[in-house]
């Protein structure tokens, strides 16, 4: 009996610790806050950068969130929860927010990682792209 209930007690503990924290309230619709590293941050590029910033989206984006960053990619089916309509979301969030996506991913999520992959400037590249997806 006492292994049935230490195994139920950890059970519910690591469920909550699942639970637990800002990444949860996106999928409730409201976005997490940006960390203080990343706010107010702005593309420091012009609009020109959208043209290198759709090759490096084609190269690494595309899979999941589709071509016209839809979340329609063709990796898409597989994931769980699909990947973000960018041109949806970027209506409604600053540089900022994009910038730390791509920068950080997001855990309980395929959205990997990019720092450390892409130099600063191919994000923001890719943040330009993104604005001017419809």
């Amino acid at each position: 009996m006492k292994k049935v209930m230490l195994t139920l007690f950890i059970l519910v503990i690591l469920t909550l610790a699942a639970c637990s924290g800002n990444e949860t309230t996106e999928s409730t619709g409201t976005l997490s806050p940006i960390p203080a590293d990343y706010a107010g941050l702005t593309n420091p590029l012009g609009a020109d950068a959208a043209m290198a910033g759709a090759d490096v989206f084609t190269n690494n984006c595309a899979a999941c969130h589709g071509q016209q960053g839809h979340g329609d990619g063709p990796a898409s089916t597989a994931l769980d929860p699909a990947p973000k309509n960018l041109p949806e979301l970027s209506t409604t969030v600053a540089d900022d927010y994009l910038f730390w996506r791509i920068s950080t991913g997001k855990q309980g999520t395929a959205m990997t990682a990019w720092k450390g992959v892409l130099t600063d400037e191919q994000i923001w590249q890719v943040v330009s792209f993104i604005r001017t997806l419809k």
